[in-house]
């Protein structure tokens, strides 16, 4: 397995195909650059193909985990929980919103939250005479979440259940690629360059919920509306008024001609991504002193990330030496995540400690994120399965 290939491979990359360029360029031409028919076009097909029945399409994913902690009026002494081996805006949207964050520990097989952690810190709380308002669930790497007990908990204890589906677009539960609108109150997407679809920068916020969905459309927008159920009174057609302290969340046409392209070609990407996992799998998954990734049987995995989990002692080396062999062969992989719970901010004003959730912490020292891409070719593939293998061996 030898690649002659001089390029450098990260561990994700936008896929930009000529349909793409051509979308764009005819709205570059046309009369609307930003907040005109292609927003709404772009809303649509993420309705229809997510099984929603409200898209709102915002700035980035952190704006749109933002306006749904507000959305659902998360406030001061609101506890709310989310899982630690996650990007830091999962939880960051708790303290934009004033409310306290907590997280609970990852399953060591999914790399999810663990449920019967979860509902054991529920109790916990309730034995204090404290209740929890929500549940942000991440869908780590593009693994669902067991999102039918995750319902049943919320269902029983009377709370809110956010999707944070940033890393799982195109997923499927039980054969649904709608699976989080049908379980969760709200879901959180993100069009990221490195997602599976990419719109430059762009997120989404997807529900069944008709007052949510309007309420994300007024606070994107700086809380101005002109309808006039909500005006106080109604000077002429250019009348607006602010009703809520919102924000300039908006996403522009350019960025959703670009997110629509992309979107009808998701189930190929996510197809691609599931033959570069079934190489990794095939090459790594011999060899002890790397841990493949577990797939469900009800799940089809969507791979925004390929976390190897790598036994450094014994490949015989630190993960800090790794990464510098890595950059030697041209490989530039990336950790996913150091625990939100581990960062100065989190220690420093709400306490948590090394110690507090064992299994994040012990499968973010093993972990790496290895390239993870539709066009990476075979040869690519080589070369990376190479280098890594070859790592203890030199």
């Amino acid at each position: 397995m030898k690649s002659n290939s001089s390029k450098f491979y990260g561990y994700g990359k936008q896929t930009i195909e000529q349909e793409d360029i051509e979308t764009v360029v005819e709205v570059l031409k046309g009369d609307w650059l930003t907040q005109g028919p292609y927003v709404k076009k772009f809303e649509d097909a993420l309705s229809e193909k997510f099984e929603a029945k409200y898209a709102s399409a915002v700035a980035n994913g952190t704006a749109a985990l933002h306006l749904t902690a507000l959305a659902l009026e998360w406030k001061k002494d609101d506890i709310v929980i989310t899982t630690p081996m996650t990007f830091l805006a999962s939880a960051n949207c708790i303290l934009y919103a004033g409310a306290t964050p907590d997280f609970v520990d990852i399953d060591p097989i999914s790399y999810t939250i663990d449920i019967e952690k979860l509902e054991n810190r529920i109790l916990n709380y309730k034995k204090e005479g404290l209740k929890v308002k929500a549940i942000v669930a991440v869908d780590y790497a593009g693994h669902p979440c067991d999102w039918k007990n995750l319902r049943k908990i919320a269902n029983k204890y009377d709370i809110q259940l956010v999707s944070d589906n940033c890393h799982a677009l195109g997923a499927k539960l039980d054969g649904d690629i709608g699976y989080a609108n049908k379980y969760a109150d709200v879901t959180v997407m993100s069009f990221h360059p490195v997602k599976h679809i990419t719109s430059g920068e762009g997120g989404a916020v997807l529900t069944n919920n008709y007052d949510i969905f309007e309420k994300i459309n007024l606070l994107k927008t700086h809380g101005i509306t002109k309808n006039e159920q909500y005006l106080s009174r109604n000077e002429g057609p250019w009348y607006y008024e602010m009703v809520e302290l919102g924000f300039n969340y908006r996403i522009t046409d350019i960025q959703c001609a670009l997110g629509a392209s992309q979107l009808k070609k998701l189930d190929g990407f996510v197809q691609k991504r599931n033959e570069i996992a079934d190489f990794y799998n095939e090459n790594f998954s011999d060899d002890n002193r790397f841990i493949c990734p577990h797939v469900a049987n009800n799940v089809r995995h969507a791979y925004h990330l390929y976390p190897l989990q790598i036994k450094f002692e014994e490949l015989g080396v630190s993960k800090r030496e790794f990464f510098a062999k890595m950059k030697k062969d041209r490989i530039g992989p990336q950790v996913h995540y150091i625990p939100v719970h581990l960062q100065p901010y989190y220690q420093k004003h709400f306490g948590f400690k090394k110690g507090d959730f064992p299994v994040s912490e012990s499968f973010y020292h093993n972990e790496v994120s290895i390239p993870m891409y539709p066009s990476l070719e075979n040869d690519d593939l080589c070369h990376i399965v190479d280098a890594i293998k070859k790592v203890g061996k030199s």
